[in-house]
């Protein structure tokens, strides 16, 4: 039984499952309720390997799985899409028979499964980013309901908020409008409050963590930062090396070789999109300070990001700077290392003037 590979394609009422034996052929199809589904699963054989796309609620079912001696497999979609039989004829039986056929891949990658901490840390994130879009969505209705008027107010929130506090530009609005138009700043003013909440809560949680606390020894790499990326890779010792974590993340170049010729295009952008913005906003960060620290008091990697703003346009700087941090990030967090910012020299492959062979005994 142990050859047994089941697919499930998770839905919110109704889960279809398909069943497939050692040899790849179908053994039996069902469609379950969720109640139904999660009595099937308790009396699977331990060791089954159940595969779902890595989806809403798979990491929860995921866990559920565990919890009877199961072997849960997430999968990433476009990695399920190619086995589809017919791209045609998209349905959930066919949508399960793909995932148990992709998990029986033995090249197949697979998502790590989440706890329930980090899960709930990423939940903050998600709120806060969540609390972000409504609340510049209500200042933008702020400022076009005011324009209507006449009443044209910058882009700053402070400014916003100074008008319509203002007693002349209040003056301006009819009389009718002040009650909606102030029950609308205090919403806005809730959100911003929710914000700080989830800002607050981040930062306790990145400072009671010491995998947190460690990599925030990196310039550019904040709490936000910190905690998100410990909340989604943990150990992140799913990756062979940084480099992978860098593609995973997007920051790697795409790639469009053939016949033994490598060409490298833009970086893909593929991967955790929120991770990613983390650190190219973290690498602006890290390339101003590089820029206003002077050169004697530059560390190795403040100096190589001065050479790169010199020759590179800021967008490829920023890229690349963020692809460093990622790989730095994989190797404190795989191997339970400490920032060391002159690493680099203990590479093999390192040519190191004599300016730096100090550094290397000190």
């Amino acid at each position: 039984m142990g050859t047994i590979t089941i697919g499930i394609d998770l839905a919110k009422l109704v889960f279809s499952a398909c069943e497939l034996d050692g040899s790849g052929r179908v053994l039996q199809r069902r469609d379950l309720r969720r109640d139904a589904l999660s009595a099937w699963l308790a009396q699977l054989p331990p060791g089954t390997v159940v595969a779902m796309e890595a989806c809403s609620g798979a990491h929860h079912w995921g866990r559920h799985c565990l919890t009877h001696g199961l072997v849960p497999k997430l999968i990433p979609a476009q990695f399920v899409t190619p086995f589809r039989k017919s791209r045609a004829a998209k349905n959930d039986r066919n949508d399960a028979e793909a995932i148990a056929t992709a998990a029986r891949q033995g090249n197949m990658r697979f998502v790590p499964l989440k706890s329930v901490n980090q899960q709930a840390r990423l939940t903050l994130h998600r709120l806060r980013e969540g609390y972000k879009a409504d609340a510049l969505s209500t200042s933008n209705r702020l400022r076009g309901l005011l324009a209507e008027f006449g009443v044209v107010v910058a882009q700053q929130d402070r400014a916003l908020r100074h008008a319509m506090a203002d007693a002349a530009v209040r003056d301006r609005l009819p009389s009718s409008l002040l009650g909606p138009l102030d029950a609308l700043v205090q919403h806005w003013n809730v959100l911003g409050d929710r914000i700080a909440d989830c800002d607050d809560a981040i930062a306790t949680n990145a400072s009671n963590d010491a995998r947190c606390v460690r990599i925030r020894r990196i310039v550019g790499i904040g709490p936000l930062t910190a905690d998100a990326m410990v909340a989604t890779v943990g150990n992140a010792r799913e990756f062979k090396n940084g480099r992978q974590l860098s593609a995973w993340l997007g920051l790697a170049p795409s790639q469009h070789s053939s016949g033994g010729k490598a060409r490298l295009g833009a970086i893909s952008r593929r991967g955790d999109g929120y991770l990613r913005t983390l650190l190219i906003q973290g690498a602006r960060s890290s390339l101003q300070r590089a820029k206003a620290v002077s050169l004697e008091k530059a560390t190795p990697e403040q100096r190589w990001i001065r050479e790169l703003a010199a020759r590179l346009p800021f967008g490829k700087v920023l890229a690349a700077i963020a692809n460093k941090h990622a790989r730095q990030l994989w190797a404190m967090l795989a191997r339970d290392e400490d920032y060391d910012e002159h690493a680099w020299l203990k590479h093999p492959m390192v040519q190191r003037p004599r300016s730096t062979r100090s550094l290397q005994t000190a």
